[in-house]
């Protein structure tokens, strides 16, 4: 119920602070349990995953530092959030995750671990990937533009909508985790989940990824952003 509310307010926002794009709405699955791997750009991003999609079991991640705050520690355990140590091996987090993925639930995370201080794709942490492979869960890639903390402030002082889109591409699954190739295979497999949201992003904001073959392959075979980017 409160995650029901929360999108409710959401949506009334973000119509009156920005004009939000979604793209690909297709790709989300209606039922069952998947992980939606996203870029990380501001202080929205996790609002806009809200706003796209339509389903109660979201199981979202939240920095540790946030947990005893006055506004965001509250309002994660009421949408059936949780805290998690970005930087040790959280293991009641990982259990946490690991249960309510194959239980069905939708996991929402930024490869990247954190909002990126360059307004483009930073190098990503293996986390997602080892979820992926462990579980068995298809991904959806989703690229977002537009929520930059800098970029959204600075209309709002001056009264101006920001343009923000939501893209998310089709699924895929990755390779299960075979013995001692784990640390190779979590790597290629993360430089595929974020080559993934790099191909549907913007040329500005691919980063760390840009120059990847693997981004430039999905690009040459036309797995570039849709029409209507904001470069202009």
């Amino acid at each position: 119920m409160a995650q029901k509310f929360f999108r409710i307010f959401v949506r009334i926002v973000l119509y009156i602070i920005a004009r939000v794009e979604l793209r690909g709405y297709e790709h989300l699955p209606e039922q069952g349990g998947y992980i939606l791997a996203a870029n990380h750009l501001g202080r929205l991003d996790s609002a806009m995953l809200y706003y796209a999609v339509e389903r109660e079991d979201i199981i979202l991640p939240v920095a540790e530092k946030y947990k005893d705050h006055w506004l965001f520690g509250p309002l994660v355990r009421a949408l059936g959030g949780f805290f998690i140590n970005r930087f040790d091996a959280d293991l009641r987090a990982i259990r946490q995750v690991l249960k309510r993925l194959k239980n069905g639930g939708v996991f929402v995370i930024a490869p990247e671990g954190t909002r990126s201080k360059t307004e483009a794709l930073q190098q990503a942490r293996p986390g997602v990937a080892y979820f992926a492979m462990k579980t068995g869960s298809p991904i959806i890639p989703v690229a977002l533009s537009g929520t930059e903390d800098r970029v959204v402030v600075d209309n709002l002082k001056h009264f101006r909508r920001s343009r923000i889109v939501v893209e998310a591409g089709p699924a895929f699954t990755l390779p299960p985790i075979k013995g001692a190739q784990n640390e190779e295979a979590l790597n290629e497999a993360t430089d595929e989940i974020m080559c993934r949201i790099g191909a549907m992003l913007p040329e500005k904001y691919r980063g760390f990824y840009a120059q990847h073959p693997r981004l430039q392959e999905l690009l040459h075979n036309g797995h570039g952003q849709s029409d209507g980017s904001l470069d202009a």
